[in-house]
């Protein structure tokens, strides 16, 4: 019962800061274009499977506020699940990190291509060239602090079989 507790708890935090992070940077966090800081949370899934979970319902949440309607709402937050078990799945911290580069370049891409009637391809890039900066950039120094400390701070719920 205890544990359960702290899952539910540690993916509400995760959707909690997801959705704030998004909502906070709104100019870059929708639209044509995305630049998503609260992307870089997309490592937290490598320490816990409670973010996965945390990662789709701040992502739906999100999403919900964007302007981009029921295609991202349901897309966006699906790509964003498929990448957060993945990035749970890969057991090196490394690759681990490309599950949400690859996926959101791929889907919300896509997706923006289409409603934005822009080239798939330039979707797609742009997409990727984003969630590499982020997810390499601040999502990789995110991984870097709490390697150290995971043990203690996600005490309960963490990932066994994590090196």
């Amino acid at each position: 019962m205890k544990l359960k507790i702290k899952y539910i708890t540690y993916g509400a935090m995760i959707a909690a800061m997801y959705t704030a992070l998004t909502l906070a940077f709104a100019p870059v966090s929708y639209g044509a274009v995305q630049f998503r800081v609260s992307e870089a949370l997309c490592v937290l899934p490598f320490f816990t499977p409670a973010a996965i979970l945390g990662l789709f319902a701040g992502c739906l949440v999100a999403n919900i506020f964007g302007g981009n309607g029921i295609y991202d709402i349901i897309l966006g937050s699906l790509s964003t699940l498929l990448a957060a078990y993945l990035t749970y799945k890969i057991k090196n911290r490394f690759l681990a990190l490309l599950p949400p580069v690859i996926i959101n370049a791929l889907v919300i891409g896509t997706m923006l291509g289409v409603l934005y009637s822009l080239d798939i391809t330039a979707g797609i890039l742009s997409v990727g060239f984003g969630q590499l900066i982020v997810i390499y950039g601040p999502g990789l120094l995110l991984l870097y602090v709490i390697y150290p400390v995971k043990n203690r701070l996600f005490r309960g719920v963490l990932s066994k079989y994590r090196k």
